[in-house]
């Protein structure tokens, strides 16, 4: 068992970029497991009525909020009114969840995810989601800069590029995030509630 930063007595879970436009690329096995372990992470977090927050990236159709590369070379992906920019309807959200919007890859670059996580006042931060060397990882770097614990559910974490995930989680690892599997953090939340 990883030894963690924090009691993970009330964490909350940030899900990123689980959406249609990015899944819809990955191979099957690869988009079910993941699916199927996020699901399984979530029931974990709900089981003990923990805070989960899903990010998804949305842009205008012009592309006039995208990355200066989405301009320069005319990608139009998580377009704003598409199913695109829809979470996977395969994951299990709730009503009762919190869901941002953002532009770039970090998940609280011009949003108001600081807001959200004050009002909840969490102990630290789950962080699940797609891409691992991408969005993943400068949330997570953004949420070490602001001094949060931060566990990286490596159940529920993925890339396209396999070579860049495992770069990213050998950089993250103890440095920067404790990384769990959804069996070390069930077991975790699991003691702390005992």
């Amino acid at each position: 068992m990883p030894v963690l930063a924090f009691d993970m007595r009330k964490p909350a879970l940030i899900v990123i970029d689980m959406l249609n436009d990015f899944l819809t690329k990955w191979e099957c096995v690869d988009r079910e497991r993941l699916i199927s372990d996020l699901n399984e992470l979530v029931e974990i977090m709900r089981k003990v009525s923990l805070p989960i927050i899903w990010i998804r990236q949305e842009f205008e159709p012009d592309l006039s909020d995208a990355f200066p590369e989405m301009r320069a070379k005319n990608i139009h992906t998580a377009i704003k009114g598409t199913a695109g920019c829809q979470i996977d309807s395969r994951l299990n959200i709730a009503p009762t969840d919190i869901v941002i919007v953002k532009k770039r890859y970090s998940a609280f670059y011009g949003t108001n995810l600081d807001e959200v996580l004050a009002q909840l006042r969490p102990d630290g931060i789950v962080i699940a989601g797609i891409n691992t060397h991408a969005c993943v990882r400068t949330t997570v770097v953004d949420a070490y800069q602001r001094d949060w614990p931060i566990v990286l559910a490596t159940d529920c974490v993925d890339s396209y590029d396999r070579e860049h995930h495992q770069v990213t989680l050998n950089y993250m690892r103890n440095k920067l995030a404790t990384l769990m599997t959804n069996r070390e953090i069930e077991a975790e939340i699991v003691a702390e509630k005992s």
